[in-house]
């Protein structure tokens, strides 16, 4: 763990790198550690994929010494509390290229790869939801497997339909509604992610798992 300034009014704790999965329930602890005795003069905490930043008002009595002092005693209470956890698997049916998927072909042809091996591999992953963001109910996976990493399109599309299972860079994830995106679309489920009419609208959270499954087109139409 690391702590590091952000100007004179926040602290970046570092507690991994990247999409590190350890980081994950760390990062969770530390933010209820420190929401359960917040520090004097904090006003926002914010985490991230693998850091906390703890922002603070130093006219209420915060500096920057005796709040990393805190954080530290926070963060070896939250490091105390870990209990290894792991949700269960949520499957989610994906029918691959085609019209559900009109950027599979681009998505091979970066990685070197034949078409039928990017979906062997993308749904041949166990992925875990790092953040929800961006839109309601759009779940940020980590676990994508290096070999098929692809850069984000260099133009969005201005609609995504709903359900477009996208990749972009490290990650990938489903489109619940239908919006813009820069993502490559490699297919699309017939699975609805969002329903705001139900008492937890989004399907996924921080935390969970998935797995994708092939299907074809006609299962993705049978789909109720």
């Amino acid at each position: 763990m690391t702590l590091f300034p952000l100007g004179d009014s926040a602290i970046v704790v570092t507690l991994a790198s990247g999409l590190d999965e350890s980081a994950l329930p760390r990062v969770r602890a530390l933010v209820a550690a420190l929401e359960h005795d917040r520090p004097v003069g904090v006003v926002e905490i914010v985490p991230a994929f693998a850091t906390v930043t703890v922002f603070y008002d130093a006219a209420h009595g915060a500096g920057f010494e005796p709040l990393c002092r805190a954080i530290e005693d926070c963060a070896a209470r939250a490091e105390a509390t870990l209990v290894s956890h792991e949700s269960p698997l949520i499957e989610i049916p994906v029918c691959y290229g085609g019209a559900f998927g009109p950027d599979l072909a681009e998505v091979a042809t970066r990685s070197g790869l034949p078409a039928e091996r990017v979906i062997a591999l993308h749904s041949g992953a166990n992925y875990l939801v790092h953040a929800v963001g961006f839109t309601l109910g759009f779940a940020y996976l980590g676990g994508l497997p290096e070999k098929i990493h692809v850069p984000r399109r260099a133009t969005p599309r201005t609609s995504v339909p709903a359900g477009s299972v996208g990749i972009g860079g490290a990650q990938t994830g489903v489109y619940p509604l239908s919006t813009p995106g820069g993502w490559n679309l490699i297919g699309r489920t017939p699975l609805a992610l969002f329903d705001a009419a139900q008492a937890e609208p989004a399907r996924l959270g921080v935390g969970d798992r998935v797995r994708f499954r092939a299907i074809n087109p006609e299962e993705f139409a049978a789909w109720k």
